[in-house]
């Protein structure tokens, strides 16, 4: 199929160094069809006809840059997504019944953090815990869905029937065919927009627990060093550290110390 928009490799490589530039994400040589069919909605939406002026009006609009983020930024999630995590994490909620903080640094629309919320709702016995949560997202837009807490139903009846009555309100009238996280659950999640190569965040040091996943797979070496430090000086000494199923931190050995399947310890006398 014939695309509209000429797209060269000088300018695919200008937008691999921008949202480098702003996010320290490496994109791979195989997804300048990606990069295409996601910023060819920003120039139609702005009715730009070729990616020279849509990269030239980039440098020129700060507000279109949350845009540009947006649409280049990965968000693919589902509810108990490496489910083994969340069976860990019910077994320290067991072992570690006082107050609690876990940060989930990728929210995306929300499955993650609200999975961390069910989980120790089932663990605590009760939707009033004393744990906190808190889910941030470079995404603007994801986190406002993440916030709104509605899905699909078909995505939610994949959840076990307690679950979806317990979490889930179902919606009719002209919200057939969808569901909604309970307010409780909803209330239960502090939501905010974080970019992880800022050189600091908005969150207290204390950190218990941080699911971290498929995250530093979009980074470079050196660039996962310095997120993951930053990350681990908010944590405590004995926190957990909970990782993609496709991470490796071999090469990071001083600062996380493996525990089991990508679940590590954090070894703050290194930070």
């Amino acid at each position: 199929m014939e695309k509209p928009f000429a797209f060269t490799l000088k300018e695919f490589n200008a937008v691999r160094q921008k949202i480098r530039s702003l996010t320290g994400i490496n994109l791979a040589d195989s997804k300048d069809n990606m990069v295409y069919s996601r910023l060819a909605r920003r120039l139609r939406a702005l009715n730009i006809d070729n990616f020279q002026a849509y990269l030239k009006y980039l440098d020129t609009h700060k507000a279109e840059t949350e845009h540009f983020i947006n649409a280049l930024t990965t968000n693919l999630t589902s509810f108990f997504r490496e489910s083994h995590h969340f069976d860990l994490l019910k077994e320290y909620l067991a072992s570690h019944p006082g107050p609690l903080r876990i940060w989930c640094t990728a929210s995306s629309s929300g499955e993650e953090p609200y999975s961390i919320a069910m989980t120790c709702a089932e663990a605590r016995g009760s939707l009033i815990n004393n744990v906190k949560i808190y889910a941030s997202d470079i995404d603007s837009r994801m986190l406002e869905r993440a916030q709104a807490g509605i899905y699909p139903i078909d995505q939610v009846e994949k959840l076990s029937p307690m679950r979806r009555k317990q979490f889930f309100h179902r919606g009719t009238g002209a919200n057939a065919g969808k569901a909604r996280i309970i307010p409780e659950l909803r209330q239960s999640i502090h939501f905010f927009r974080q970019n992880l190569l800022d050189s600091s965040y908005a969150i207290e040091k204390g950190i218990d627990i941080v699911f971290c996943r498929n995250v530093m797979i979009y980074f470079d070496k050196p660039t996962q060093e310095v997120i993951l430090k930053r990350i681990l000086r908010l944590t405590k000494p004995d926190a957990w550290y909970i990782a993609g199923h496709s991470e490796n931190f071999s090469h990071l050995s001083n600062l996380l110390r493996p525990k089991g399947k990508t679940v590590y310890l954090v070894n703050r006398g290194a930070i």
